[in-house]
């Protein structure tokens, strides 16, 4: 960082100047001008309307400006899950996660998979990855494992500690997430050092584990993340005035999925409006920080001169509710949990352009092997964004023909009762759940409700026909939903059966399981009757 602050908007447009970038590239001649490398900057939790208006009005973030500026916006790009370890799955696979079957934080793609970057690495490109990766099976706790599992058993359990803020430091803190800073300079380092003496082309990767809550260790033993935690100099980046305080629903007439979801977040008791005013404001203000990061590695490419042959990509593997609809945290199909951000700078990017048509994480994939003019398999669920982003015509599309003009997102994780799966298309969401029967669907006008606060589906029951025949189409839904049910509760056994000792005190240990306690008999009954069906 220059002078112990990050680079402002200011010095980003002196930066692309000075790096003679302020000029539109041309695209490259197909075979002939070297291929381009390329920068992915991936963060957790960033809600993608935070990048278009009028999202953008409530904080500061110059390097997403910047890359707007001097590149393109995605204004419909979507997670295919939106949880952590299943949605990054998605994007190093380029397959749905009924495909990869990420079902949780726990499981994801085997350790020997082969990504994009290995498929680039194996072309000729450099490789280098710092910060969160989290698309393989094995990590997160035995907690987000056991409540994912037991999401089936008729009981509910507060599972998370309840949202709160915290500010620390003074106006002098930059580096709230020291963690995340610390990769960010090791990335700057590396651009710096090693990705400019490069002759050949190269592709970094950089996670961030912001804007995604801090862990909360007055929630218990084996806590989770509720706590939105930032310092003055953040929170000063913050439009207070702009910040919407979201509409609730009566917990009376929530969606019966909506309300399992809220009493497990913890979310179901009385907030305040400032209480709920001020954890948006620190959570906009972890997003400044990590826009700053982002900034940060844009500067290190343009003090080098890599700016210029360099594809830029940012994205987050899903949002952050931030207490809309009841919520906070993710796992639902709601816009600020299941809309990210997507943007893209580079040689042959448009400048200044806003995309409508909906695409995921899962175009990632293809549009990587595209630029490296790499051959794209045929399998994959994603579709290369490079005819977008340079406004081909169909004819000259791929051989798989043009892109759907859906989406699909699904989970089957914990925090949620069911498996649930969004097919967004045109200003149409329409969300299914379980076996398309049990459980009532929703449908969401988006473009007449942006805030998802009216439920149509009863009212346009030949939509909900047309696009559930749509969904039905590309995954079997009722039928990958049982076969979660049965890999829980196989999971659930083999887990109890390894304890060799009593699994009901595991629980009461793991995470938020206080509740557990109170009531040990009659939940431990609950999972007797649930393992018997």
């Amino acid at each position: 960082m220059r002078g112990g602050e990050p680079l402002g908007r200011a010095g980003l447009a002196l930066l692309l100047m000075a790096a003679g970038a302020g000029a539109r590239p041309r695209p490259a001649a197909p075979g002939g001008q070297p291929r381009s490398s390329v920068v992915l900057v991936a963060c957790d939790s960033l809600d993608g309307r935070l990048t278009f208006f009028p999202g953008n009005q409530t904080v500061d973030l110059p390097s997403v400006n910047f890359m707007k500026r001097y590149g393109t916006v995605f204004l419909n790009a979507y997670t295919n899950s939106p949880i952590c370890c299943p949605s990054r799955a998605a994007m190093w696979s380029g397959l749905f996660t009924h495909l990869t079957e990420s079902w949780n934080n726990f499981k994801g793609l085997d350790p020997d998979y082969i990504t994009w970057m290995d498929l680039m690495e194996k072309h000729g490109y450099h490789t280098q990855k710092f910060g969160k990766l989290d698309y393989t099976s094995g990590h997160h706790s035995v907690s987000n494992r056991v409540e994912a599992w037991t999401r089936d058993v008729h009981f509910l359990l507060r599972q998370e500690g309840r949202p709160m803020v915290n500010l620390t430091g003074d106006r002098k803190r930059v580096r709230v997430m020291e963690a995340d800073w610390r990769n960010t300079d090791k990335a700057v380092n590396w651009i710096k050092e090693e990705a400019v003496n490069l002759t050949q082309p190269f592709v970094l990767y950089l996670g961030l584990n912001l804007p995604h809550p801090y862990p909360s260790p007055y929630a218990g033993e084996n806590f989770g993340s509720s706590t939105f935690l930032t310092s003055p100099y953040w929170l000063e980046k913050v439009n207070y005035e702009a910040i919407k305080i979201p509409k609730w629903s009566s917990l009376s007439e929530m969606h019966p999925v909506d309300y399992y979801s809220s009493y497990t977040k913890n979310c179901t008791g009385e907030f305040t409006e400032e209480e709920v005013r001020n954890i948006r404001a620190f959570y906009y203000a972890m997003c400044a920080e990590t826009d700053a990061m982002l900034g940060e590695i844009i500067s290190a490419l343009g003090d080098t001169g890599l700016l210029r042959k360099a594809v830029v990509i940012f994205t987050a593997d899903h949002g952050e509710l931030a207490m809309e609809h009841r919520q906070f945290y993710k796992m639902s199909m709601y816009e600020g949990s299941s809309h990210v951000p997507l943007l893209v700078m580079g040689p042959g990017v448009k400048e200044q352009q806003e995309i409508p048509d909906v695409v995921s994480l899962v175009d990632i994939y293809p549009t990587m092997l595209d630029i490296a003019r790499i051959p794209v398999p045929q399998n994959l669920s994603g579709y290369s964004l490079i005819p977008l982003l340079h406004k081909k015509t169909e004819s000259e599309v791929s051989p798989r023909g043009p892109r759907p003009s859906w989406v699909l997102s699904e989970f089957h994780g914990c925090n949620v009762n069911s498996s649930v799966y969004m097919l967004r298309t045109g200003k149409w969401k329409y969300i299914a759940y379980s076996d398309g029967c049990s459980v009532l669907p929703q449908l969401f006008d988006l473009t007449a409700d942006p805030d998802e606060l009216t439920n149509v589906a009863i009212k346009f029951p030949l939509i909900v026909h047309s696009l559930d025949k749509i969904l039905r189409s590309i995954v079997n839904y009722p039928k990958v939903s049982s076969s979660v049910q049965e890999y829980n509760k196989r999971q659930f056994i083999s887990w109890k059966q390894s304890l060799g000792q009593n699994y009901s005190s595991v629980i009461a240990n793991l995470r938020w399981h206080q509740d557990w306690l109170k009531e040990q008999k009659k939940y431990e009954n609950a999972i007797d009757k649930w393992l018997g069906e």
